[in-house]
């Protein structure tokens, strides 16, 4: 339990932690990744290589430290984060590794002797935070062992099919190699992907969104390969691994169906916003709220059709999906929405492109040149009483988060989700 003195004691370093977090924190992942090599295989060492892993723990130390008064303020954040954990099955163990080396890190980095009572005050609030983290993941975890289909760890998935969506996105078809049940998940929800890779010698995770809604008969990732922005950068590991060399009928390894992102009430009109590969949250979420399960590669007898239609009568609130993307060449699935579109009226889609050529066609292909704009749409695309979901870079999402408050949107009724580290400071 920590002492009001203690508590005093880690706020004093909120300072030093605003100016020295980030040296601090990079300092912790190469002293950890040193002395516990094994765990190259849970961190993501595409971020380690960016330092935007060590920029990320740099800010939730910080944000701790400012509410260690109360800590349950960052609720929804330690949420999130244990979601990330339990994906990359994260045990109540590996917290005392972690723990010592953060301990030892303030130490040698801020020049403190371990004796000090700074590093006492530290070592309470940690352990209070890490008690938090295990009973959160405790949970979790027996919600995953209580959920048919679903697994604990790591399980072997056969590729059954890629699809190539677009010049940068392939979808890959997973199911599971000992043929058992798959869980009903949420739709925007992600798995983890496990793959060896042979630059690094080892294995690396990756989250990736489920991109399609639960079938019970595969699972769906889409993936953006990864490739170098400029000259002398490095591709991404796990993306380019999956595009140039997982082929149909390998094996990888996923993690069980998690997070915290998800569609929360198919009743309501429901607004879905994206950029790029934040595209695949929202395929899931799009094909849940019209039908379920929507494949485009799928073989369907006509009797299932016609069930499909008699068990699920065509929802009448309206569903907006608006996306914006570079241009036409990297627009997945857009043939996909075109196509649900024209069955099911209550579906409205806005595109805009960055880019348009020749071959693109005003309003089938794109409906605004440039980027995304969401006060220049009609006011029906972006009704008051909805539920709103964005997804995509950090830039676009701040700028669409801010967009949608300005419009009257009411916060609560926002859900945001960003791929990369750290999650996205709105």
């Amino acid at each position: 339990m920590l002492s009001q003195h203690q508590k005093d004691i880690v706020k004093a370093t909120v300072p030093v932690l605003r100016e020295n977090g980030v040296a601090l924190t990079d300092y912790f992942y190469k002293r950890m990744l040193n002395n516990n090599p094994e765990l190259k295989e849970t961190f993501n060492m595409g971020h380690q290589r960016t330092g935007a892993q060590a920029k990320a723990l740099a800010g939730a130390v910080l944000a701790y430290a400012e509410n260690i008064e109360d800590p349950m303020v960052l609720a929804p954040v330690i949420e999130l984060i244990c979601h990330k954990h339990v994906s990359l099955n994260i045990q109540a163990p590996d917290y005392d590794i972690v723990g010592e080396n953060l301990l030892h890190s303030i130490s040698e980095v801020l020049s403190v002797p371990m004796e000090d009572e700074l590093i006492s005050a530290w070592a309470a609030a940690y352990g209070q935070l890490a008690n938090l983290f295990i009973e959160t993941e405790q949970k979790m975890y027996l919600e995953h062992e209580q959920t048919k289909g679903s697994w604990l760890g790591w399980r072997n998935f056969v590729v059954s099919k890629k699809v190539k969506e677009s010049d940068e996105i392939t979808s890959f078809y997973l199911v599971p190699q000992d043929g058992g049940a798959l869980p009903e998940y949420k739709a925007g929800q992600y798995v983890t992907v496990r793959l060896f890779i042979d630059a690094l010698g080892f294995k690396q995770p990756r989250q990736y969104s489920l991109s399609d809604s639960s079938t019970g008969q595969y699972l769906r990732i889409s993936v953006k390969n990864e490739s170098p922005k400029a000259e002398g950068q490095d591709p991404g590991y796990v993306s380019s691994t999956l595009h140039n060399k997982v082929k149909e009928n390998d094996v990888i390894e996923l993690s069980a169906p998690t997070g915290n992102f998800f569609l929360f009430n198919p009743e309501k009109t429901n607004v879905l916003i994206s950029a790029g590969i934040g595209l695949t949250p929202m395929m899931a979420m799009l094909n849940q709220l019209l039908t379920g399960n929507t494949d485009p590669n799928e073989k369907v007898t006509l009797w299932e059709k016609i069930k499909a239609n008699f068990n699920k009568p065509e929802p009448k609130n309206p569903i907006n999906f608006i996306h914006a993307v570079r241009n036409s060449r990297v627009h997945a699935m857009k043939e996909t929405v075109q196509d649900l579109a024209k069955k099911h009226d209550n579906l409205n889609v806005f595109v805009a492109y960055e880019q348009t050529d020749s071959k693109d066609v005003l309003g089938r292909d794109y409906h605004a040149e440039g980027r995304l704009n969401l006060k220049q749409l009609d006011a029906k695309m972006l009704p008051k009483d909805a539920d709103y979901y964005l997804c995509g870079p950090i830039p676009f999402m701040q700028v669409q988060h801010k967009a949608l408050l300005e419009l009257g949107i009411p916060a609560q009724n926002i859900h945001s989700e960003a791929f990369g580290t750290g999650g996205v400071a709105l």
